[in-house]
């Protein structure tokens, strides 16, 4: 007998003395890498590999959302500061979790990760080519760790919803996976519905992506914010000169190409290095929003937009840059259908939409901010 065979017959043996229950508790997941990764027990330790990941987590896991979380990383704190606040003030455990590095810019400390005990670490997909880099799948896999890729930011419409069954598979409640990903399509087709029917003209939109925390002109290609510009009904300028969901074309790129539309992403970029003349907009940002529309008109006093049709015309917005990581995309898509063809939306409500998704599967309140015009009243 081969040894080949061998190992077959070894592992039917086995198989054969396993009881039922280890059977029954053992589930696969394939990741949207395309990884079948198997479990033989319910997941009980995770690792976010990018903090951010709570938004998904948070109407899955809801009850004790940070009952299975041992360590995330900090990037939540730094670029939503308060959405972070939110979670810890309902979670209080979740401040005293531990932060870890950065994969992609060689800060992660694995020996932290050892020392947690995970049963998976959980990964943007974006941080692949880093992991393989580093053979952090077979570091982790010798001491029982499975690494699983998620995505809600760079290829949006292929893997929002296996993200979010995966996540579902994780923390037990594939239930809830399912409810979030039908109201996610439900409240995106409100918007893709009417404009097939209606078939408007597609203004032209700039997205100033992270405005005060990146240099002019940084902007979104065909995915992304691109992409969820053309569900909302208007034209991505940036996909016209990037090829990935992300980067940035110059600013006499941005003059000749003259937007009707500008819209910037902000947040709270507080405890950001580099962050300046940022837009704060998100949650509870309601109550700054004088300083944000502010903050929004001295940025559009770059000699990129000045000229612009969409000054000119008072079409220029921020909107939370933080829809761009997370499976709530439906929201923006129904603000930015708003602002591209308002008569055609004017019963659409994105507001009431997105407290209609706090109230009915995320374990803190709504609290208006998410987006604000640069004129007051529109």
């Amino acid at each position: 007998m081969n040894f080949v065979k061998m190992l077959a017959v070894s592992a039917a043996a086995i198989a054969g003395f396993m009881p039922l229950s280890a059977w029954a508790q053992s589930f696969t997941i394939k990741d949207v890498a395309g990884r079948d990764v198997t479990f033989d027990k319910p997941v009980e330790r995770v690792i976010l590999g990018e903090g951010r990941m709570l938004y998904a987590v948070a109407p899955i896991e809801k009850e004790d959302l940070f009952a299975k979380i041992v360590g995330w990383r900090n990037d939540l704190w730094t670029t939503d500061k308060d959405g972070f606040n939110a979670y810890v003030e309902k979670f209080p455990r979740g401040k005293d979790l531990p932060f870890l590095g950065n994969l992609t810019d060689g800060t992660l400390q694995t020996e932290t990760v050892v020392k947690l005990h995970p049963d998976v670490m959980l990964l943007p997909i974006g941080n692949k080519a880093a992991a393989d880099e580093v053979k952090l799948e077979e570091m982790l896999g010798g001491i029982g760790v499975k690494i699983v890729y998620i995505d809600f930011r760079e290829h949006i419409l292929a893997n929002t919803e296996p993200s979010l069954k995966i996540l579902g598979q994780i923390f037990g409640h594939e239930d809830r996976a399912e409810a979030v990903a039908s109201f996610w399509k439900e409240q995106m087709a409100r918007v893709t519905d009417k404009l097939k029917a209606a078939n408007p003209p597609k203004p032209n939109v700039f997205m100033y992506r992270a405005a005060g925390l990146v240099e002019c002109c940084g902007t979104f290609g065909p995915d992304n914010f691109g992409l969820m510009v053309d569900w909302a009904g208007g034209h991505n300028l940036g996909s016209d000169f990037l090829p990935g969901y992300t980067g940035s074309i110059n600013a006499e790129q941005v003059v000749a190409s003259n937007p009707d539309v500008i819209v910037v992403t902000g947040s709270n970029w507080s405890e950001s290095k580099n962050a300046k003349d940022f837009v704060n907009v998100g949650p509870k940002a309601a109550a700054t929003f004088d300083d944000s529309r502010k903050a929004l008109n001295t940025l559009m006093e770059n000699p990129a937009f000045t000229g612009s049709r969409a000054v000119a015309g008072g079409h220029v917005h921020a909107i939370w840059h933080q829809f761009y990581t997370s499976p709530y995309q439906f929201v923006a898509v129904q603000q930015l259908a708003k602002w591209f063809h308002p008569n055609l939306f004017a019963d659409l409500d994105p507001d009431a939409t997105f407290k209609e998704f706090h109230e009915k599967f995320l374990p803190v309140a709504y609290q208006p901010g998410y987006w604000v015009d640069a004129k007051a009243g529109q």
